[in-house]
């Protein structure tokens, strides 16, 4: 007689709703990532998927190298690279440097905002002598950070 309790999984392995639970991925999402190879197919039983418990950790590392900036053709390419694919290395420095790039516009950002709380002069952009009264942005201007 077939029992009407929810279905119990042998240990290890874990539903693809059981998964997203644990990752905080959309089930939606986590079959995307198997459809790019990202996430290996797994075995199904009674048509169901059955991940492994490691499937948790790839998840994870998806999700780290997408808030690092990698696409995820980027991380096909690293996992699995094929003709005419950029090297591991090449694609992870490139990374680097466009990282660098969007720290310094955020801390030239915060800067700038720092400066605007300490300023005593609330509107000084908008005085005709704002370079002669504001001697952080003309420091700015000389050294080409005017962002």
């Amino acid at each position: 007689m077939p029992s009407s309790g929810p279905e119990v999984n042998p240990p290890g392995e874990l539903t693809i709703g059981e998964l997203a639970r644990r990752t905080g991925v959309a089930a939606s999402a986590l079959r995307y990532y198997e459809e790019l190879g990202l996430l290996p197919a797994p075995p199904r039983i009674s048509g169901q998927r059955r991940y492994p418990e490691s499937a948790v950790t790839i998840v994870a590392a998806i999700r780290l190298q997408s808030e690092a900036g990698f696409t995820l053709a980027e991380q096909k390419a690293l996992i699995a690279p094929g003709d005419g694919a950029p090297d591991w290395r090449e694609l992870a420095q490139r990374k680097l440097a466009e990282l660098d790039e969007r720290i310094a516009r955020a801390q030239a950002a915060r800067d700038a905002i720092s400066h605007g709380l300490r300023c005593p002069r609330r509107a000084a952009t908008q005085r005709p002598d704002f370079q002669a009264v504001c001697p952080d942005f003309q420091a700015r201007v000389a050294t080409g950070r005017t962002a």
